[in-house]
């Protein structure tokens, strides 16, 4: 379930991060090559005029490919994570072992999709396009492994501190619907 909303999400997703990605590279570009959008709906309807619709879409399966890597990385690796915690040390079940778990699943979810995203962004930003194995060889070649994690500590920072909230805020909702529904913690209850 979760690789299917991340994949979906991707798809619904992929024009508006194809213009963040463009409206972000355009201040690295010559002058002359600058696309100059004035803002994001300018953005959106300029690329469909001047490159087709499908220049909305452009990146997309590398797009949802890193949703779903996100998705289910973050998910998977939060639970195995307060797993290790509270079975190897004396951390209960609160907020500094969900803060903990957490911050571990961005740190995971971020080097996971890393990869993913320097292609991702490759593609979207380019003015021409390139097939895959291409623009993997033509990377390699002039930046060695290196590529792969080009951009991680900013890729953190964004999404370190949102894995962190998103699960405290999911721990404490649980919280709340197992008083609601009168289900004790023991009793797990997390079926939600």
């Amino acid at each position: 379930m979760a690789s299917t909303s991340g994949f979906l999400g991707g798809i619904a997703g992929n024009p508006a991060d194809v213009l963040n990605v463009r409206m972000q590279h355009d201040a690295a570009l010559p002058t002359p090559q600058r696309r100059n959008y004035a803002h994001a709906l300018n953005g959106l309807i300029r690329m469909t005029r001047e490159e087709g619709w499908r220049s909305l879409f452009r990146g997309v399966l590398p797009n949802s490919m890193r949703a779903v890597l996100m998705t289910a990385s973050q998910l998977a690796s939060y639970d195995g994570f307060k797993r290790l915690i509270l079975d190897h040390t004396a951390f209960e079940d609160d907020t500094a072992t969900h803060f903990s778990a957490s911050f571990l699943a961005g740190l995971l979810a971020t080097t996971v999709c890393s990869p993913v995203d320097v292609v991702k962004t490759r593609i979207m930003s380019a003015r021409e396009q390139e097939g895959l194995k291409g623009l993997l060889g033509r990377i390699y070649r002039v930046e060695g492994v290196g590529w792969m994690f080009k951009g991680w500590v900013p890729s953190f920072v964004r999404l370190g501190p949102h894995t962190v909230v998103t699960f405290l805020f999911l721990e404490q909702h649980k919280r709340v619907w197992r008083f609601l529904k009168g289900v004790g913690e023991e009793d797990g209850g997390g079926g939600m």
